[in-house]
């Protein structure tokens, strides 16, 4: 009888091992790192997708659309991120076809912290460019004070704040700069890095929102989301068309209407500048990268899942954490381009 009881407990010792065990090989662990533009909506994405396949897990390092590039091109990671589309050199360094899936548009915004000024502040597009190049150094500027008027604008100092790593939002903000200002253009150019003329430096969108946040008399660039979620208010700029626009979906999505109706097969396209008088003037794609031939047929499967989810239903969370979504007839496109990823 007692061996009979013995017998009866090892094998359920046996089986409880073994369903456990399955449940742990059952979990694919999909490993992403790059832009932190976008991490605000990929983090809700990721934490959203794992009720819908509890199956897969992933684990995304914010670290800068640079980082992300760099380590997709290594394939230490199974997708990189970035706000900046690879050059033909930089793809052809990759040891596989890498394609861009675009995922969400943002804005990025001058933000800034003037005790005194709580909001609407406004600057035209020159007076950007030439506060970064260090030509405007004080806030009660007159070309400052002229698209201001009302606001009482301090006799101090403006502390430009940049980021100091390989990034995406700096990729889109220079696009943007370099196509407003021709001295910008020669001096520094466009870029995820460039050599700053001024200012002091911040990693990521987060340390660049936090140094602002913290130090009086600051401007920087961080994406919408990155203000909202700090509290920190963000200038309306004067676009192409003259018109002073406030950052927001409405005006996110207007830069990209024009520029979605010409978009190439590949999706490297900037959505700086465009016309419109309702088109905010500094808006970007954020893309995944993805190579077409999967190595891992199981994770390259999950990653397709993941990104028709994404697709169909994520799309719709992006408003509420200040992304605009993709225009209707990109996101057609990009059911196409996700049907070519093998595995």
């Amino acid at each position: 009888m007692f061996n009979t009881i013995r017998n009866g407990i090892l094998a359920l010792a046996v089986l409880a091992t073994t369903a456990l065990s399955g449940q742990a090989s059952a979990e694919t662990l999909i490993n992403g790192a790059g832009a932190t533009f976008p991490y605000p909506l990929y983090s809700k994405w990721f934490a959203e997708y794992a009720k819908v396949d509890p199956t897969v897990k992933f684990n995304y390092q914010s670290i800068g659309s640079g980082g992300g590039i760099k380590q997709i091109t290594a394939q230490t990671v199974d997708f990189g991120a970035s706000d900046k589309f690879l050059s033909d050199e930089e793809l052809k360094a990759a040891p596989g076809k890498l394609l861009h899936i675009p995922t969400v548009m943002g804005a990025v915004v001058v933000t800034y912290n003037i005790p005194g000024v709580p909001k609407g502040l406004k600057l035209s597009s020159e007076d950007v460019a030439d506060i970064f190049l260090g030509k405007i150094t004080k806030w009660n500027d007159p070309k400052i004070s002229n698209d201001n008027p009302g606001v009482k604008l301090p006799d101090k100092p403006i502390i430009v704040v940049h980021r100091s790593d390989g990034s995406g939002t700096t990729s889109i903000f220079t696009d943007y700069l370099s196509g407003v200002s021709a001295e910008w253009a020669q001096k520094v150019g466009k870029g995820a890095s460039v050599k700053w003329p001024i200012g002091l430096g911040g990693k990521g969108n987060e340390g660049v929102a936090g140094q602002v946040k913290t130090t009086g008399y600051t401007i920087g660039y961080v994406e919408l989301a990155y203000a909202f979620e700090n509290k920190l208010p963000y200038a309306s700029l004067k676009n192409k068309s003259g018109t002073f626009v406030e950052p927001t979906i409405k005006s996110t999505s207007a830069a990209a209407a024009a520029a979605a109706k010409n978009m190439p097969a590949d999706y490297r396209i900037s959505l700086v500048n465009q016309p419109g008088k309702d088109a905010y003037p500094i808006v970007g794609f954020t893309w995944l990268l993805i190579y077409e031939q999967q190595k891992d047929k199981t994770k390259g499967k999950k990653m397709v899942e993941f990104l028709n989810w994404e697709l169909k239903k994520g799309q719709k969370m992006a408003s509420a954490i200040l992304y605009a979504p993709l225009p209707e007839n990109v996101a057609k496109m990009v059911e196409k381009t996700i049907k070519s990823i093998k595995y």
